[in-house]
């Protein structure tokens, strides 16, 4: 699966509330997924802004995450994952995307 089909993917998934009012950014090896839950509906894009929380994770684990194939906490504890700025907020989004 390449960015733009996981974009859309998570877009499905967040729905038209995030339920969060916050700014999240996926950035990956292959490129970022922003995700803007301070409008409604929430934005989700390709732009590759500032965020109130960045999560660094290659697009493969990514999609591991979304299946369920790849634990969250693991991949945080092996370096698969690093999270920059609110991790209660990075919490949430796992959420949402699992």
């Amino acid at each position: 699966m390449n960015l733009q089909d996981f974009t859309e993917q998570i877009r499905r998934r967040i729905g038209t509330d995030s339920g969060f009012d916050a700014t999240v950014k996926l950035a990956t090896d292959q490129g970022s997924i922003y995700i803007d839950g301070r409008q409604t509906p929430a934005v989700v894009s390709n732009e590759d802004a500032e965020a109130d929380c960045t999560i660094k994770v290659s697009l493969s684990d990514l999609q591991k995450l979304g299946t369920g194939e790849l634990n969250p906490m693991t991949a945080f504890m092996f370096g698969k994952l690093k999270v920059q700025g609110d991790m209660a907020l990075a919490m949430k989004i796992g959420q949402k995307l699992s």
